[in-house]
């Protein structure tokens, strides 16, 4: 036929072939999550002392005998904005510590983790926990890094594909949710059913 080339040689490698999938265990990760290798979020927690610290000096400055007036209005504002931001960050650093804990935790029982074990992946992932906790706690640059991390980790449909894994089906659930539900109604029936005979 004209216009369509010559044969395809059977005997030559396909440059274009298609990796086969890698099946994750429905189930998820079995055991515990590893140790959790990050310190404590050194930026927050200076941010916090800091503010903490000059909460302290503004008062030390309030007990000044000649303070008065205007000059102790303004420095009462300043100690009482010193306090309130001081409070809001121990309340961020204990919600990150907490959150972190309670994500990191719930990652490691997903299907993925088994990759990320295989590859050693538990400092990114530990990252991805990092950025993804500061992005709910309302940082727009936190937001962007978690969502590329999030890409690589395989945390959402289209990088499962791209990574070639998926998630094997779990036959025992799939048959479980195709039988209809009993009820009690439908037991007590077929009880009755029985006892007539």
């Amino acid at each position: 036929m004209a216009g369509m080339g010559p044969a395809p040689n059977p005997n030559s490698r396909r440059r274009n072939a298609t990796l086969p999938m890698t099946l994750l265990p429905a189930a998820g990760r079995p055991g515990d999550a590893p140790r959790w290798p990050l310190v404590d979020d050194v930026a927050l927690t200076a941010r916090r002392d800091a503010a903490r610290r000059q909460a302290d000096e503004l008062e030390l400055q309030l007990t000044e005998p000649e303070l008065t007036g205007r000059r102790r209005t303004a420095l009462q504002k300043k100690h009482d904005a010193a306090v309130t931001e001081a409070n809001i960050l121990t309340k961020k650093v204990e919600a990150q510590a907490s959150v972190e804990a309670e994500l990191w935790a719930e990652l490691w029982r997903l299907p993925q983790a088994v990759m990320w074990e295989r590859h050693g992946w538990v400092r990114e992932v530990a990252q991805y926990v990092r950025w993804k906790v500061a992005a709910e706690l309302g940082d727009l640059d936190a937001s962007k890094e978690s969502r590329m991390l999030a890409d690589r980790l395989g945390l959402n449909p289209l990088a499962m594909l791209r990574l070639r894994w998926e998630v094997s089906s779990d036959e025992v659930a799939e048959a479980r949710a195709a039988r209809p539900a009993r009820t009690g109604r439908d037991v007590r029936s077929r009880l009755r059913a029985v006892g007539d005979e």
